[in-house]
Parts: structure tokens; sequence; C-alpha cells
């Protein structure tokens, strides 16, 4: 009796983990198998925060996207290189609300440091963040989304999430370098958790 009820329990798991499988396969935005979610950086940058992806250390291109560019370029995002973030940032326009950043990482991350002014959108739980992000986002002219940089994929799936939500495509940039370039460059960083809206900063 016993057998037939492990074999009958055996068959069910196995044509749930297929149908898993299948949806996962063919859906858009479904999990690589092969991806390392988690990897561990044998040289950690000083203050650059405990993201879920942590960036890769291996050399970069000149514009610090780690290679990135041809997958973001494929789902129709646009890409900032370090300059262009930075002068986003300096543009007076930012202090209007006009130029705004995303931070698209998770709550300890962006205590740990953020570029002043910064939105938060975790892209793990929109539901928290979206009510301040989607106004800002209508309101302003151009829009930068990064996280840690290099091989993180959350500003990818944010910006993504942005666009669905309805937000124009020309606005939205990925800033390929992340944070952690921000960090190597020596421009302001802003520490504190997010109380929703976000001051401009200096």
């Amino acid at each position: 009796m016993i057998k037939p009820i492990l074999i009958e329990g055996f068959l069910v798991a196995l044509v749930g983990l297929t149908l898993a499988l299948g949806a996962n396969a063919i859906s858009p935005r479904g999990l690589s198998l092969s991806r390392n979610y988690f990897p561990e950086s044998s040289e950690p940058t000083k203050g650059a925060g405990g993201g879920r992806n942590q960036p890769s250390l291996q050399p970069s291109h000149p514009d610090g996207t780690n290679g990135v560019r041809d997958r973001l370029l494929a789902k129709g995002l646009q890409i900032a290189d370090a300059l262009a973030a930075k002068a986003a940032f300096d543009d007076p326009l930012r202090l209007q609300g006009l130029v705004i950043f995303i931070d698209a990482r998770g709550d300890e991350a962006y205590a740990g440091g953020h570029i002043p002014g910064s939105l938060q959108l975790d892209y793990y739980h929109p539901e928290k963040y979206l009510p301040i992000v989607l106004p800002a986002c209508t309101v302003a002219q151009r829009i930068i989304v990064y996280c840690n940089g290099g091989e993180c994929e959350d500003s990818e799936f944010s910006a993504l999430m942005l666009r669905d939500a309805g937000v124009a495509a020309e606005k939205i940039f990925v800033f390929g370098g992340g944070i952690v370039e921000w960090r190597q460059r020596e421009w302001p960083v802003a520490t504190g958790s997010s109380d929703g809206a976000a001051n401009p900063g200096p």
C-alpha cells in the first residue's frame, strides 16, 4: 500500500517540476538556471553595499558596463555610461525633479550608500516604492536607473518594469557601471534609508 502512494507522489512531483521548468523556459523574464544569483566576490569594494547580485570584478569596458551593453540594447533599453550619469547628476534640471536617479537595490544596500537624491525601487518589492516612483517618472524628462553595476541585473529589471508600467522608454537609461563605478570615481554618495520621496541632494 505504501509503495503505490510513494510512486504516485513521485509522479505528481515530476509533473509539477516539468510544468514549472516549461513555464520558466517560455517566460520572457524566466530565471536562468545556469546563472549564479549570489556570487561571492573575492575582492569586495569597500562600502559598495550588500546587493543581491555583486558586480563582476572582471576588466570592464571603458564605459564601465562590463559587457552588458548588448544585452540592454537587445531589450530596447538605453544605456548611460559613467560620464553621462555624472552629467545628469550635475544637470540643474535634477534639482527641479526633471532628471531623476532610481536605485534598484534592496534596503540594506541603498542605506549603505546611494547616489544622492536617488529614489529607491526594489524590483523584488515594487508595491512599496511605485506609489512614489511612478509620479516622479511621469514628471521627469530623464530617468537614470542603476544598481551595483556589472553583472547585476536589478537595474535592468526595474527599467523594464517602469517601461511596462507606461513610462516612456525614451526617458529611461540604465547606468551600467552602477554604484560601484560611481564610488570608484569618488563621486558624491549619500547613506541612510529611503523615506520614499528623496531629497535631490547636493
